[in-house]
């Protein structure tokens, strides 16, 4: 019986003296936690607390702003200019300006039909007129440019004025559709440079000229004096 009192007794000793540990160590890990977090506490709330550096803040903005998707695009006016010189429209699509190259290659087809047609008249009349000045009755390419049937007995004179009027005057049109086809050529050449030129030009909104009144301090001509003040206009140009 004595012994089994001693045996109850010893276990209640050391139930209590095992949770008292475990609880002291819980104690002390909270007490350690508690000290380790309470001075970064202390530091994250000083720094929230802190009025906030404008120079940083702007710093962080801009580098957010500048992570495009994609770079922009900025063409090389030479390389631009070079191109079109030696294809027709290629400057353009250097550029990325796609929807010109219709405009482009249509003033060339263009040119090119009223070219062909001027020329080809050219010289329909010219072969006339030649045939019509001369006395071979085997040479008669000029009754081609006649209507069907028509008798020019008699009339030589008046239609060897009109082939010479005719062969002249597409003679001229023929010319200008060189010319013609030359211009296009040299503003496609001119659009390419002038486009990769400008393509970094500031467009926005914030070009702009403002006026408003202002109020100026002058200072005084002569010691002593105070400042005076000045009514004017002031001129803000942004660009």
């Amino acid at each position: 019986m004595i012994l089994r009192d001693v045996t109850y007794r010893l276990a209640l000793v050391l139930l209590l003296a095992v949770f008292g540990h475990e609880g002291m160590l819980a104690q002390e890990a909270g007490d350690t936690l508690k000290t380790d977090t309470l001075p970064i506490l202390t530091r994250r709330m000083k720094a929230l607390e802190a009025p906030l550096d404008t120079a940083i803040v702007d710093s962080v903005l801009t580098k957010v702003a500048k992570k495009p998707g994609k770079s922009q695009f900025k063409p090389d006016p030479i390389r631009a200019m070079w191109l079109a010189l030696v294809i027709p429209g290629g400057g353009q699509m250097y550029n990325r300006k796609y929807w010109k190259l219709p405009i482009i290659y249509g003033g060339f087809l263009g040119c090119t039909y009223a070219l062909t047609w001027n020329n080809q008249m050219l010289k329909d009349y010219s072969q006339a007129y030649i045939d019509i000045m001369d006395n071979d009755p085997n040479t008669k390419s000029y009754e081609n440019m006649l209507p069907l049937g028509y008798d020019m007995t008699g009339k030589e004179e008046k239609f060897k004025t009109i082939f010479k009027n005719k062969k002249d005057h597409f003679r001229k049109y023929r010319d200008m559709s060189i010319l013609a086809f030359a211009g296009v050529y040299l503003i496609s050449v001119v659009d390419a440079y002038v486009d990769a030129e400008l393509s970094t030009f500031d467009i926005s909104r914030d070009l702009s000229i403002q006026l408003e009144p202002a109020v100026i301090d002058m200072l005084g001509t002569s010691p002593g004096n105070r400042k005076q003040k000045s009514y004017g206009l002031s001129c803000n140009i942004r660009f």
